[in-house]
């Protein structure tokens, strides 16, 4: 009986994609370079994950082309994934243009399910639009030949009657896989089983959880997911992402080999993919994941600074935490305003903001926080 029992508490084993080369690289203040992402994609692969996530792209002169390049170069486009940003049907050709210039094949649509991301992102918290956007993204996407992933971002606060329908219509489109995007960390591992197991039980599904740590379960509502019938798993090289991080890579693979014997991946490269990617995003030796390290409620997104309840498992302030501004070179008028607001510092941030940019670049890209900022208006102002 104990026997029987435990196989059948043996989940399948997962098939995994890395997101470091896209989530960690869009962490607040941290961008990796061509080389570390061509080293870092061929170590991922060689340890045997399936998907090197790299890139995001929303439309032409993508600022992560040279990234999606680099990954192709050491991996094959066969063994990569970029991600499109969805917010209208014009916007989505574009974005598909720019996929088809970079030699994607696989695409991931970053697509917001809650009403709160829906009504931010896409200006509409309509049930009836979000599927009708994601249809025809889909539709557009597998015309032009792609492997399509489309997403649920922010999924995992998106109540079951509202999201059930959207990932069915979204098969009925023709994607290939849907990915539940724990965005605001919030399920414990056996809500996640319940949620997954909704995913699943839809006719041809094929589903991927994307944990984020704020709350430290990312590995085990990973396993809890695959256990509920998930296919694949999303994870990060040392958990480096954003909200607190990701599911880390070696914490998940050496689970999956201690608690269920799943030997398919070579560890021997873990400890070389962590000192490589600590070093390329900039971070130290002593990053972690969660609430409590400097870059858990630290971005570089102008919406995610003027709207942090969409993004914030907790306020920063319940943990005596502060949100603060981590950018180096993406760099947009919006996010100069926001450093220098209640600052007494006047400048014409349209002119001022492409001054900093050539400045960043001269001086090697150093890391600005909301203070750096202020500090550099007061420069120009001298100019």
């Amino acid at each position: 009986m104990a026997a029987a029992e435990s196989s059948e508490k043996t989940p399948r084993r997962p098939r995994i994609s890395d997101a470091t080369l896209r989530d960690s690289a869009h962490m607040a203040g941290v961008e990796f370079g061509p080389k570390d992402a061509a080293v870092i994609a061929d170590l991922l692969v060689r340890t045997g994950v399936e998907l090197v996530e790299v890139g995001m792209v929303a439309g032409p002169g993508s600022k992560d082309a040279d990234l999606v390049r680099a990954t192709h170069e050491a991996v094959g486009p066969e063994r990569s994934m970029t991600l499109v940003v969805v917010r209208d049907r014009r916007q989505v050709a574009t974005a598909l243009d720019e996929a088809e210039r970079l030699g994607v094949r696989h695409i991931m649509y970053s697509i917001p399910t809650s009403e709160q991301h829906a009504q931010l992102k896409l200006g509409s918290p309509s049930a009836k639009f979000l599927h009708t956007l994601a249809r025809s993204a889909i539709s557009q996407a597998k015309e032009r030949g792609f492997h399509v992933t489309f997403s649920g971002e922010d999924g995992a606060r998106t109540p079951r009657e509202r999201l059930v329908p959207y990932v069915t219509a979204g098969f009925e489109a023709g994607a290939d896989r849907f990915r539940l995007a724990e965005t605001v960390a919030r399920l414990s591992p056996w809500q996640m089983g319940e949620v997954i197991g909704d995913l699943t039980a839809i006719d041809g599904s094929e589903i991927e959880i994307h944990s984020h740590n704020m709350l430290g379960m990312a590995v085990a509502n990973s396993l809890a997911a695959v256990r509920a019938g998930a296919q694949w798993i999303s994870a990060t090289v040392g958990g480096i992402g954003e909200r607190g991080g990701n599911a880390p890579l070696a914490e998940l693979l050496t689970s999956l080999r201690v608690i269920h014997g799943d030997t398919r991946f070579d560890l021997t490269h873990l400890t070389e993919l962590s000192r490589v990617a600590l070093k390329g995003s900039g971070l130290g030796d002593a990053f972690q994941s969660g609430p409590t390290t400097p870059h858990a409620f630290a971005y570089e997104l102008p919406g995610q600074l003027s709207h942090p309840e969409a993004y914030e498992t907790l306020p920063a302030e319940v943990i005596g935490g502060t949100r603060e501004l981590r950018v180096r070179t993406r760099l947009t008028p919006a996010l100069v305003r926001w450093a220098l607001a209640d600052s007494g510092v006047l400048v014409d941030v349209d002119a001022f903001t492409p001054w900093l940019i050539e400045r960043q670049e001269r001086n090697g890209r150093p890391l600005l926080d909301r203070d750096a900022v202020r500090k550099a208006a007061i420069d120009f102002q001298s100019v």
